[in-house]
């Protein structure tokens, strides 16, 4: 016999399996990522909602494009289709990587996989993205 999932309402984009207030909502509201995979699942969230304030706050200036890349070639929508993390590791006393699969699709296209271990750096108490490397 197959278990039923629950559903959550108002569910968080990045997959958690809490409601998008509880989850990262806090984060977008402004309060701290407690750490590199919950900053990371909060901008997975951003680019779902179109949040390019929150995205351009939790990425490192140094490493902070001009253009973000939001808006698809010709206007197309990008539709985000769900996340997986596969390993969230400390590599310093304020640093951090996480390895993740993101998919999505722009207009009708087929699917796409960004598989990324992403760097992240702790400053006053807030995680930032740095960089990360497509696998």
């Amino acid at each position: 016999m197959m278990a039923r999932m629950k559903s959550v309402p108002d569910a968080c984009p990045c997959g958690a399996g809490a409601a998008y207030a509880a989850c990262c909502g806090r984060y977008h509201a402004g309060e701290a990522a407690p750490d590199a995979e919950a900053l990371m699942r909060s901008r997975y969230s951003a680019f779902v909602r179109g949040d390019e304030a929150y995205l351009r706050a939790s990425w490192d200036p140094a490493t902070c494009p001009q253009d973000l890349g939001l808006d698809a070639p010709g206007g197309a929508r990008t539709q985000w289709l769900g996340l997986t993390v596969k390993q969230h590791r400390r590599t310093g006393e304020d640093t951090a990587e996480v390895e993740f699969v993101a998919r999505y699709r722009v207009g009708g296209g087929s699917a796409v996989r960004l598989h990324e271990l992403s760097r992240f750096v702790r400053r006053d108490g807030r995680w930032y993205y740095v960089d990360g490397d497509h696998r």
